[in-house]
């Protein structure tokens, strides 16, 4: 298979992802541990002149890679927003229901575990994010069979899903914050508004900007990874003349292979090395654990099937004939696969807690991802086998 036949593949970032989130789990517990410890630790400096910008590698990748990611997901809601699946109220009104259930329920299904800790309740917005990368490869791999209206359900819930989680990060995970720096940030979003405005197709003044607000973003206190989102909402996708290409475009088709080929695999070797090592069986079913792996995987497909109940008999939103209840339970248990935004979401809600068993969080997303994929893909076969029939 070659590069561009790589890149069209839907189903090969999700598959990357997993090779990469195994090779993590086998080197944390492997005698490389240490290694693997002191390499993600490694304090990477960038100066320009007097100033300069010293992290370690870990968070170069959490705070740095991630906000090309968040770009990416600017772009594509304001896609969505303009031409897609979110831009007409009727047929965004079942998925969104769906995504709204989707969120709620996982959350209270983890505070029912979590309730008597106040430091483990900061982690309730954890089982609430959908992994798009991860359900999309799922159903490229096992949903052949099913018409592409279903795939579309899932994409706009995963798209909302989204929404919700960025306005989580940016409203609950954030550190003290700073004026001057904010202040800096609102200027620069002003700008890359102008610019929307006065350019079109060239990327170069965006993304100069955008490096700037990324830094003072960083600097404010807000996570820097909204940054991106900003960026990615202000490139224009409309141009005056057909013969041009738009500048979000341009961004959306240069940066994309790399934020699904290198970017999410870095983060998942970054972040889901757990050391088991010494851990006793007993000692894995803690109430975070607990609370994360029920919430991704009964708390998703509960959420989304309840919320579309909800919808069809008291909004009367009609459902589609195709969205059966087998359908709509494995677009749910796909909905479940957290992954790469619940480990992000893991990572801001316990950076500040020493008392939290470390990586209580990441066992539950992994195992409730796994088990929430396992589900997905028996419901997924048993659907073949019986439009088969």
């Amino acid at each position: 298979m070659n590069w561009k036949a790589l890149q069209s593949n839907e189903a090969a970032p999700g598959i990357l992802l997993m090779i990469c989130a195994v090779a993590a789990l086998l080197i944390a517990n492997s005698p490389l541990s240490a290694l693997y410890d002191r390499l993600i630790q490694t304090p990477l400096a960038i100066t320009l002149g007097t100033a300069g910008l010293e992290k370690p590698l870990l968070l170069w990748i959490n705070d740095g890679l991630m906000a090309l990611f968040f770009l990416l997901v600017g772009i594509e809601l304001k896609h969505e927003l303009l031409f897609g699946h979110l831009r007409n109220r009727r047929q965004i009104a079942l998925p969104a229901a769906a995504a709204v259930g989707g969120m709620l329920v996982p959350a209270a299904v983890y505070l029912a575990f979590n309730w008597q800790d106040p430091i483990a309740r900061n982690g309730w917005a954890i089982p609430a994010a959908t992994d798009i990368a991860f359900a999309l490869a799922i159903f490229a791999m096992l949903a052949k069979h099913l018409p592409s209206e279903v795939k579309i359900f899932l994409l706009a819930i995963a798209i909302i899903d989204d929404i919700g989680a960025i306005l989580i990060i940016a409203l609950l995970y954030t550190a003290d914050l700073s004026l001057l720096s904010l202040l800096m940030a609102a200027g620069l979003t002003a700008l890359l508004f102008l610019l929307n405005r006065k350019v079109q197709s060239s990327a170069a003044p965006f993304i100069i900007v955008g490096t700037v607000l990324w830094v003072a973003t960083l600097k404010s206190g807000v996570h820097a990874t909204l940054a991106g989102v900003v960026v990615g909402l202000m490139l224009p996708l409309r141009v005056k003349s057909t013969d041009q290409v738009s500048a979000g475009y341009r961004v959306e088709h240069g940066l994309k292979p790399w934020v699904y080929f290198l970017v999410l695999p870095l983060f998942a070797l970054a972040n889901a090395g757990v050391n088991l090592q010494g851990t006793a069986i007993g000692d894995a079913f803690t109430p975070v654990v607990l609370g994360i792996a029920a919430g991704l995987l009964i708390g998703k497909p509960l959420g989304v099937m309840g919320a579309v109940w909800l919808a069809e008999t008291c909004l009367r939103i009609k459902r589609p004939a195709l969205l059966t209840w087998p359908v709509v339970l494995a677009v749910g248990c796909l909905c479940g696969i957290g992954f790469t935004m619940s480990l992000f979401i893991g990572s801001l809600a316990f950076e500040h807690a020493p008392s939290m068993n470390l990586g209580d969080e990441r066992v539950g997303i992994l195992a409730g991802s796994t088990l929430s994929a396992a589900l997905a893909a028996c419901v997924l076969s048993r659907t073949r086998a019986t439009s088969s029939n």
